[in-house]
């Protein structure tokens, strides 16, 4: 079992920045990927950004040279950060925290953050 927590998000205006944080604990041991989702009312869950166990990223085509994505592990966490700068309107959404670990099936996910980028 896996728990994933995150926290950060929040209101900023057009252009500015925030930084989600996702710590995953419990039987984190084996190679996984972990990353970030997003929803917005209506759609279907978005893939924002992926990391892996040897921090290859990869990026939406919307969010490339605006977010990054980046992880360390300390004191049996790993803690993973979605740093999003140059927020637009289109931005705003629930976040999700997203891990899938080697040999366990079952995809993990966090409870949601909300980010709304308004004026």
């Amino acid at each position: 079992q896996v728990q994933l927590v995150e926290s950060g998000g929040g209101l900023v205006q057009p252009g500015g920045s925030l930084r989600l944080s996702c710590a995953a604990s419990g039987n984190i041991f084996n190679t996984n990927t972990m990353g970030w989702y997003r929803q917005t009312p209506g759609k279907q869950r978005e893939l924002v950004a992926t990391i892996s166990t040897d921090k290859r990223t990869s990026y939406a085509d919307s969010v490339k040279g605006r977010f990054t994505i980046s992880k360390e592990s300390a004191d049996a966490k790993i803690t993973v950060y979605l740093q999003m700068n140059s927020l637009k309107r289109e931005d705003t959404a629930v976040y999700y925290c997203y891990g899938k670990w080697r040999l366990d099936p079952r995809d993990y996910w966090g409870q949601g953050t909300q980010v709304t980028v308004s004026s």
